[in-house]
């Protein structure tokens, strides 16, 4: 087209050449006739000239502007060649991945087969000895039968009359040993039931329980709660160890995990996220061990409040952080701390109108339970705990044995070590002081994170869905992702060889690598 275009151009400019060149001799005179016919031959040639320069350099754009759309067009095709070529590298990586499947499967089925055919085998000749087995009863029975003079029938009777007559006899020294007993522990029983019901009293108590409400200011927030993919939920439940609830509830989510410390430092946390707005992992992390470190000093202020509450002049730091601990442990159902408290209490009280040490009977109150603040973490009772506690920190022989005999497991050598034993009880006899059925349930899961916590490699681990699930941190430097899988299926295992559960539990072994580095 540009080249029509040009050589209507010069056809055009010959034309007004022409023309011009026809004006110009007409007005000018035939003497001049020659002259404007080189001018006019002139401007017709300059005007080819320029219409053939112009054809050129069209041609030549054209030829520009088709190469550079055929470049383009091979690099399209190259790319999607290379595109395609990496979706059949993929599909044909797949389908070798689902032939090994495939065989692996045909190996197991193979396998199961022959383990059926085994069984089956074993269960013919299981019949076969049983038939063999009944077969040679009956017989000794005949012979017995015959030896004896007398029928299986009346061999029964006679039995069954020495059997009674010996039940008699057991029954009756039974009755003899358990009126002895109670004779004996009568005194003592009574003294102790009218200790507790002039005891009691009408003291504010309550049960823990194992959730914990957090407002929100609208139900937008739970969407930034949870995160893209469940981002967020899943990393404050990591770090935190307790499991987050989001429900239909209107502005609120619910916390639920049996160790209260846990749960009161995520409810803090949450609260913190909340109103700050900035929610995401690394912030998530950041606020939870923030909070970790306060939740430290609060347990000193605990301590510290409850030594002022008994009237305690001083004690070592590590043990006024331990009875800080206490406010956050749970004994059926009854606050440890608050039991302590009210024992302390009450040994000053007994000890008072015995003429005791006042003082030292309410510090030994107060430390009896002493190891329920790390028996979770540390192997054996709470008493045996308790103790090696009071004797690393200092505390006097009395104390101590008042902490070891509060349950009977060691001689008493102190009339304290009595009045802790009568106030722990009545402390725990209050009405509704106690739930059996809650610290069972704690017991369970507290069992179900140290069993997954005894092997090797494992971190942290958190029982979480009402025991439903049990989320195993793994150290990545020792523990690599075959090694996870392994881990998962040895755990549950174990679980359901030496635990007691309804329905099932599920077993996450999560491993995680991180690198971190500071710009400076």
């Amino acid at each position: 087209m540009d080249t029509y275009l040009v050589i209507l151009i010069a056809i055009a400019a010959a034309a007004v050449a022409f023309i011009g060149g026809w004006m110009v001799s007409r007005h000018i005179g035939r003497g001049k006739v020659t002259e404007a016919e080189k001018i006019a031959d002139k401007l017709i040639s300059d005007a080819r000239k320029e219409a053939e320069n112009l054809k050129k350099e069209k041609t030549l754009e054209a030829k520009d502007e088709i190469f550079k759309h055929r470049q383009n067009l091979e690099n399209e095709i190259k790319n999607r060649r290379a595109d395609l070529q990496k979706i059949e590298n993929k599909l044909t990586a797949r389908e070798m991945n689902l032939d090994r499947r495939h065989d692996l499967l045909t190996t197991k089925e193979k396998e199961l087969d022959e383990i059926e055919s085994r069984l089956r085998s074993r269960e013919e000749n299981v019949h076969k000895r049983e038939a063999e087995l009944d077969t040679l009863i009956e017989e000794q029975n005949h012979r017995l039968e015959k030896i004896s003079g007398i029928s299986n029938e009346e061999a029964k009777r006679i039995l069954m009359l020495n059997l009674i007559e010996k039940a008699k006899q057991e029954a009756a020294q039974s009755i003899k040993e358990i009126k002895d007993h109670a004779r004996q522990q009568a005194n003592r029983e009574a003294k102790e039931i009218i200790i507790q019901a002039i005891q009691r009293t009408a003291a504010n108590h309550s049960t823990e329980t194992t959730v914990s409400v957090v407002n929100l200011p609208s139900d937008e927030m739970k969407g930034r709660i949870i995160g893209r993919e469940g981002r967020n939920i899943r990393s404050f439940e990591s770090a935190t160890g307790v499991e987050v609830i989001v429900d239909d509830t209107p502005e609120a989510v619910v916390l639920s995990g049996f160790d209260p410390f846990r749960r009161e430092v995520a409810r803090i946390a949450l609260e913190r996220l909340v109103i700050d707005g900035r929610i995401h992992p690394t912030r998530i992390e950041e606020v939870v061990e923030k909070t970790k470190q306060e939740m430290e000093e609060k347990l000193v202020e605990e301590g510290e409040k409850a030594l002022m509450e008994c009237g305690i002049a001083s004690m070592h730091i590590e043990l006024v952080k331990l009875l800080g601990k206490l406010k956050y442990r749970t004994s059926y159902g009854q606050n440890v701390l608050q039991h302590a408290i009210e024992v302390s209490y009450l040994c000053g009280l007994m000890a008072a109108a015995l003429d005791l040490d006042g003082n030292l009977a309410k510090r030994a109150g107060l430390l009896h339970d002493i190891g329920k603040a790390i028996d979770r973490y540390t192997d054996g009772t709470h008493t045996e705990i308790g103790l090696e506690i009071a004797k690393k920190y200092g505390e006097g022989p009395i104390v101590q044995n008042a902490i070891a005999a509060h349950h009977e497991d060691v001689p008493i050598i102190s009339p304290i070590s009595v009045l802790v034993q009568a106030a722990d009880a009545i402390s725990g006899s209050r009405p509704g002081a106690r739930r059996e059925t809650l610290e069972t349930y704690i017991k369970r899961l507290d069992g179900l994170e140290g069993l997954a916590k005894s092997f090797a490699g494992v971190g942290k681990a958190y029982a979480i869905q009402a025991g439903r699930e049990v989320r195993v941190m793994v150290e990545h430097e020792k523990i690599d992702d075959a090694m996870s899988e392994q881990l998962a299926t040895d755990i549950a295992e174990k679980i359901q060889s030496e635990m007691e559960y309804p329905g099932q539990i599920k077993v996450t072994v999560i491993r995680e690598y991180r690198a971190i580095d500071y710009a400076k």
